[in-house]
């Protein structure tokens, strides 16, 4: 409830329109089919706590959005910067003009991931909001998740993608880029 208000105003008050930044929305889930969605952030704090919502994947992809750092996302009044790291997808807010998605991308795997690594490279800020959250609710497997999930050709076709979308990196953005394929090869 009103986070479009909010993410305006956000946009407005951190001058994004000037700015290089990516606004991190962060994410919770439920297991339920059926939510009372909560009104504020303290009634979500406290569907936390009784453990109706979880942080966004925790269960199974940690990574994706651990670098939001929820801790510090609970007790926070004005928005704090993270710094990229490998594999963190966050659900961003960023101006128009910002890099599109990779097209090589699409289906399951590695759409947001190799966005924030774009955004990341061209030195944009990512600012995680204090006051804005949103719910991820269940539903069944999508029909690309599930071929990535069967097919070998298909996750050694997103692994050559990658390989290649690390070198178009480096050739855009040079030394800066090389962080990029060390955090990858370090996995």
């Amino acid at each position: 409830y009103g986070l479009y208000d909010y993410l305006r105003n956000s946009i407005q008050q951190l001058e994004l329109p000037q700015r290089k930044a990516a606004l991190i929305v962060p994410a919770f889930e439920t297991l339920h089919y059926r939510l009372t969605f909560p009104k504020s952030k303290a009634e979500l704090l406290s569907m936390l706590d009784m453990g109706s919502l979880y942080t966004f994947r925790y269960h199974v992809w940690p990574k994706g959005h651990a670098p939001t750092d929820y801790a510090k996302w609970r007790t926070a009044t004005v928005p704090y910067r993270v710094a990229w790291q490998p594999d963190f997808e966050p659900y961003v807010v960023v101006r128009r003009d910002c890099p599109k998605y990779d097209q090589r991308f699409v289906g399951f795997g590695w759409n947001k991931v190799s966005h924030i690594m774009e955004l990341d490279a061209q030195e944009y800020e990512l600012l995680v909001l204090p006051n804005a959250f949103m719910i991820h609710m269940p539903h069944a497997p999508s029909f690309d998740i599930s071929k990535f999930r069967l097919s070998a050709g298909y996750r050694s076709c997103l692994q050559t993608l990658r390989e290649e979308f690390h070198q178009d990196l480096s050739r855009r953005y040079g030394a800066a880029a090389l962080k990029y394929l060390t955090a990858e090869r370090s996995l």
